[in-house]
């Protein structure tokens, strides 16, 4: 399993943990005072948050697109379904 694939994977599960917490976690906090989801969801997103990030400064020393896209790519983790376009964009690559 090569790094790309690995990155792939795991900026599917940041963009899904971070859609969840936003959409559903969130709205569930502020609108029903229900904080289950925000506390289950927080600690792994932002491991999986701190992971991509890392995952994005080792691979662009290795990959032409992540140099060329390395300001881009790194924003995408804190847009709403950034990560998702990443992901998208690296499966047609390969």
């Amino acid at each position: 399993m090569n790094i790309l694939t690995v990155f792939r994977f795991i900026a599917f599960l940041e963009g899904l943990s971070y859609v969840m917490l936003l959409f559903v976690g969130v709205p569930l906090k502020y609108f029903y005072d229900d904080v289950t989801l925000v506390k289950i969801l927080g600690m792994p997103h932002g491991i999986l948050f701190m992971v991509y990030i890392a995952l994005v400064i080792v691979i662009r020393f290795d990959n032409l697109w992540f140099k060329k896209y390395f300001i881009l790519i790194s924003l995408a983790s804190i847009v709403p379904f950034g990560t998702f376009i990443v992901e998208y964009k690296l499966r047609k690559i390969n």
